[in-house]
């Protein structure tokens, strides 16, 4: 991973949450609700959620995973990391999550370890999709889903224009309200270089997901990529 959006990350952990909230209106919620539906986690599963971050996602798959599932929360940013690790803690009964600072590209698990993975607003921030998405198949089990939720630029020039407005009259603004002007400067360069819903779909199939799915969201300007290992 690049050292440069490890650097991002750590700075705006202690922010994070409560920009993601003034940022999607409150709506990151049910977007990563149904990231977790998709990714058919159910109880006792063994799962993974990758640039795990603050935590959202992993205490929602250990709810579905219940007492006897387990969830390994895997990010490179050591701040967001403690982030997550205090939430978890503070949540009865304690969500059954290993938290694990490593990088996605090179994951410490071995060949086919999980039931189910989430990764929320990562996929967009890796150096080398295809790798990233190559190790995510080689640490599932065969027959297990990936829901891959993130932002994208919108197909519909409409749309296109509106998200740009809103990230350089809201987004901007108000994360240089909170002093992180620059950390959060990169969103518009990183969606610009992110791939669309169908690029997605190849690059998983060219390593190994047969199974491909791209849903779009909140009229494009959101997707979940949805793969399944056979």
């Amino acid at each position: 991973m690049n050292n440069e959006i490890r650097n991002i990350f750590n700075k705006i952990a202690p922010v994070y949450d409560e920009l993601n909230d003034r940022l999607s209106f409150g709506q990151h919620r049910v977007w990563k609700e149904m990231a977790v539906k998709w990714s058919q986690a159910k109880p006792g599963d063994t799962c993974i959620d990758l640039c795990c971050g603050s935590g959202d996602l992993s205490l929602r798959m250990a709810r579905h995973v219940g007492k006897t599932g387990q969830v390994s929360g895997v990010d490179f940013s050591c701040e967001l990391l403690a982030v997550a690790q205090e939430r978890a803690e503070n949540i009865y009964p304690k969500p059954n999550i290993t938290w694990i600072e490593a990088d996605v590209l090179n994951l410490p698990f071995e060949d086919n370890h999980f039931d189910a993975a989430t990764m929320g607003y990562g996929l967009r921030n890796v150096t080398d999709i295809p790798r990233c998405l190559q190790e995510l198949y080689r640490v599932l089990k065969p027959g297990a889903k990936a829901a891959i939720l993130d932002f994208h630029r919108p197909s519909n020039e409409l749309m296109r224009k509106f998200q740009q407005w809103y990230l350089n009259n809201l987004v901007v603004p108000t994360a240089t309200q909170m002093g992180m002007k620059d950390e959060y400067a990169y969103i518009s360069p990183s969606l610009d270089r992110f791939p669309l819903g169908n690029a997605q779909i190849a690059i998983a199939q060219q390593v190994g997901f047969t199974d491909a799915t791209h849903y779009p969201i909140a009229n494009g300007m959101m997707g979940v990529l949805v793969i399944k290992k056979f």
